[in-house]
């Protein structure tokens, strides 16, 4: 037997072994998380439902991403204080308790975004608490169904979240949170559906959470 035939055989024998596979798996995975990155969760799956269409559909929902990108409003701040009421109203407008969706910018680029279910927690015009937009805006709180623990807690990128439970909002019935440090500023006609309320006992303790995350006491 030549040398590169006995090395092959080697090779073949190594490859088969389930050591050796579990230790590919792995590398393909680790390969995969790094080439994605270690994106926040404002990329994940909440996502509003998905339809198919033509091409004439997909170039309309085009503009319409680059129409919200262009109405896109930068983050509250956490002064002046907020007057945080629970106001749930069964009408066309998005309301303090209620769970809307609507497009959120991410973070850490205010021109990139997605639709996403939002907690309202209060209404104000747009110069009281921010520099951009004008009339009426909502403020609200990004909802997931992604788990990080229990209660009112702090992941590990400063987070705080504040569990929910589950609502109409998820269709798969998913436990889900709040995070109370970013203060969203929506405008209102960014709202694409209401997807449901939460009961007064929940808004408040999620009040409760942003208002000392905030400073409010």
């Amino acid at each position: 037997m030549s040398f590169t035939s006995h090395l092959a055989d080697l090779l073949g024998s190594v490859l088969r072994s389930p050591e050796a596979r579990r230790a590919g798996r792995d590398l393909a995975r680790a390969a995969a998380q790094k080439a994605g990155g270690d994106r926040s969760d404002e990329r994940s799956d909440d996502r509003s439902p998905q339809r198919s269409g033509t091409r004439a559909s997909s170039r309309a929902g085009t503009a319409q991403d680059d129409d919200r990108r262009d109405g896109a409003l930068a983050d509250r701040d956490s002064s002046p204080a907020l007057a945080l009421r629970y106001a749930p109203v069964d009408d066309e407008r998005a309301d303090p308790g209620e769970v809307v969706w609507a497009w959120v910018a991410f973070e850490e680029d205010i021109t990139q975004g997605k639709d996403r279910p939002v907690l309202v927690i209060a209404r104000e015009d747009a110069s009281v608490g921010g520099r951009d937009g004008d009339g009426q805006v909502l403020v609200a709180l990004i909802l997931t169904s992604h788990d990080r623990g229990r209660g009112t807690h702090t992941d590990e990128h400063g987070n705080t979240w504040v569990d929910v439970g589950t609502g109409a909002w998820d269709r798969q019935g998913r436990p889900s949170e709040v995070r109370a440090d970013r203060l969203l500023r929506i405008p209102i006609d960014a709202v694409r559906r209401e997807g449901a309320r939460l009961d007064a006992e929940r808004f408040s303790a999620v009040a409760d959470a942003v208002a000392e995350v905030h400073g409010w006491r």
